[in-house]
């Protein structure tokens, strides 16, 4: 069986870092035998959630179109920035709206893996540490494997690769963790078009 990868960032900043991040880990994946589906969230916009909006229109349309993309995949590979030591507004809301989705469990079950872009120091791991534990609460395995880019303004070359092969080769040891884990994990869960 073909692992099917679906690859985001939570930027919808078109030169974000993070999405040159998303990138080549779309690639990583495809190198390790497995199916990416690389989206952009900025091609699913949503309001931001509000319970009374909820209400009176219920789940935006959008959000029931990433659910199908979501449910149709073994895995996800979450690229999110950090924003004020935290996850990004972006992520955040697309996954509360994902949760609002009654009908199926859109995110629980699935095996996920989590990188980040960042300027600074620290790659962006405060934004994660509260990620994981949303994903968590979500019922989503989340791997303990991470991948974190530190001075990533820096870290890209003219043609978007990494300079620093080690980095390379440590998002490569990600991703095929992330394959393997999705693989074990469909063999009890029905995903469609398996």
């Amino acid at each position: 069986m073909t692992a099917r990868i679906l690859v985001f960032a939570g930027s919808a900043r078109r030169e974000s870092l993070n999405k040159k991040l998303a990138r080549l880990a779309a690639g990583a994946v495809q190198d390790a035998g497995a199916q990416a589906s690389l989206i952009d969230l900025a091609d699913f916009p949503m309001p931001l959630y509000e319970g009374d909006l909820e209400a009176a229109q219920g789940v935006p349309a959008k959000t029931w179109e990433l659910a199908e993309l979501i449910r149709s995949h073994h895995g996800l590979l979450i690229v999110s920035p950090e924003n004020n030591a935290s996850v990004s507004a972006l992520t955040k809301n697309t996954i509360d709206w994902l949760s609002r989705i009654k009908d199926v469990d859109v995110l629980g079950g699935k095996v996920a893996a989590l990188m980040a872009a960042s300027p600074g120091a620290l790659g962006g791991v405060r934004g994660l540490y509260h990620l994981r534990a949303i994903l968590n609460t979500l019922n989503v395995l989340v791997l303990a494997e991470q991948f974190l880019l530190p001075r990533a303004n820096q870290a890209f070359d003219g043609e978007g690769r990494l300079v620093d092969a080690k980095q390379t080769a440590q998002i490569a040891n990600v991703v095929r963790r992330l394959v393997e884990m999705a693989v074990a994990s469909s063999i009890d869960i029905r995903c469609d078009g398996t």
